[in-house]
């Protein structure tokens, strides 16, 4: 799994005031983490280049469970 995105994500968040929300999505949402990945993997098409590479990766670690989780311990940290 491609972690490379992480720290921008996770400041992004911060910066937006969404870690509380993203949280709960990551922690807690089950099968809507799914659809949400399903729907950011079917709008990649439409995106190009860095941004379609991070689109994709940030659906892969919505869809792993595992990885969800150990990506909200990232975010709490920072």
């Amino acid at each position: 799994m491609d972690r490379t995105y992480w720290p921008k994500w996770a400041q992004t968040l911060q910066r937006l005031n969404l870690k509380g929300f993203s949280l709960v999505v990551l922690e807690g949402a089950g099968p809507l983490k799914l659809v949400l990945a399903q729907l950011m993997l079917a709008g990649t098409p439409f995106f190009s280049g860095s941004t379609r590479a991070q689109v994709k990766s940030a659906a892969e670690m919505l869809e792993d469970k595992d990885e969800s989780h150990i990506f909200a311990d990232f975010i709490r940290e920072e």
